[in-house]
């Protein structure tokens, strides 16, 4: 009988554990069809019958499909899995003991980007088992977001490894975040997003809370993971390119091609929840999302006069700052905001040659990008 009662549960909408609240439960607005055992307190769940947000469905039932996109996106991710034991560091702890190996401003680049990786990620994780899970409604999506809350385990796994290997200080480097302000200062910018998604008594359907909800997923997908991690990626892999630290930027490559993913799924479901909730995308909201990207543009900026008060490894801060506001113009471009910094353009092409942000695509533009297992990605 429990089991039985439990199943009758799962087919009310009973938000697997996590709410408490039996008026969270999501119902289905159609009138009840008989099943097959003739019983007609079941309801079948039709593609008609889903929503993003707010989806008044039966969570657990993933098929029919809906959300397509977000099921190939799912299917991608799983082909793209990979380890970070699965790099060799060797090259990497050889020239890091080196007195003469690295300088002190290479080296300064290096524990700056792990001090900000190694708790960013885990936040994303939190960020998305904790609150932004409960509140979307299309088991398509949330397909998807239990295999990215993975991946946001598996890159803070890479940082340890990196830190591990390396033998740096663990107290030092995992405590950046609360020691260096350039660090704190962006995840004081993201904290209250997060807090508004994870609070227990935070619930959609009103447009005042469905645009906080908007809002801290567009904060999340086109400026934590869409701005925030792109200094430290450019400085990392323009080590590899120079034939330093060669292990960490392999690690990187991987976690940029995760993350390029984890923008672009969120991206679509940004605008998906748009095109089934028009009332909400208003000028006045348009104007804060804008007001976000220029303060995000802003922190990350500091950030990168931080961890390069000098010119190294051919870059300076000052490039950044028109790097920074090329890829935010692409960002507002994606979710239909207007461009904050007309006429940016890219100052590292080479790393338009690693992660071609051209390439990047959403559902509401081609096809994802194909990905391939861990061991046979080719960077050519």
């Amino acid at each position: 009988m429990a089991a039985e009662q439990l199943l009758k549960n799962d087919r009310r909408g009973a938000m697997l554990g996590f709410e408490d609240d039996p008026r969270a439960a999501v119902m289905p607005a159609t009138a009840p069809r008989p099943a097959d055992d003739g019983r007609t307190d079941l309801r079948r769940i039709r593609v008609e019958d889903k929503r993003v947000i707010n989806g008044g469905t039966d969570v657990n039932q993933l098929v029919p499909f809906k959300y397509r996109w977000a099921w190939e996106k799912y299917l991608a991710a799983c082909a793209n899995h990979w380890m970070p034991q699965e790099i060799n560091m060797s090259r990497d702890i050889a020239l890091w003991r080196d007195p003469d190996g690295l300088t002190g401003d290479e080296r300064r680049v290096v524990k700056r980007n792990l001090g900000f990786f190694v708790t960013a990620d885990s936040l994303a994780a939190n960020n998305i088992v904790l609150g932004t899970y409960r509140h979307i409604t299309a088991p398509e999506c949330r397909q998807y977001l239990l295999r990215q809350a993975f991946e946001e385990a598996i890159h803070t796994h890479a940082y340890q490894y990196i830190v591990e290997s390396l033998g740096l200080d663990e107290g030092e480097v995992f405590n950046a975040y609360h020691e260096i302000p350039s660090i704190r200062a962006k995840d004081e910018f993201l904290i209250p997003f997060i807090d508004t998604l994870t609070d227990p008594g935070f619930r959609t359907g009103t447009a005042e809370a469905d645009q906080r909800l908007l809002k801290s997923l567009i904060v999340f997908a086109c400026l934590m993971e869409g701005l925030f991690f792109y200094v430290g990626f450019a400085q990392i892999l323009a080590l590899g390119r120079q034939n330093k630290m060669t292990g960490a930027a392999e690690q990187y490559q991987y976690i940029l091609r995760d993350e390029s993913m984890h923008c672009n799924f969120g991206i679509d479901l940004i605008n998906q929840i748009k095109l089934e909730n028009p009332h909400l995308w208003t000028q006045e909201f348009r104007e804060e999302v804008a007001e976000l990207f220029r303060k995000a543009v802003e922190l990350e900026y500091r950030y990168a006069e931080d961890t390069m008060p000098r010119g190294v490894l051919g870059l300076n801060a000052p490039m950044f700052k028109e790097y920074l506001r090329y890829v935010a113009n692409r960002r507002c471009q994606q979710i239909g905001v207007e461009q904050q910094y007309p006429g940016a353009g890219n100052p590292f092409p080479w790393m338009s040659e690693m992660i071609d942000l051209k390439k990047e695509r959403n559902f509401f533009e081609t096809r994802v990008i194909e990905y391939q297992t861990g061991g046979a990605l080719s960077w050519d």
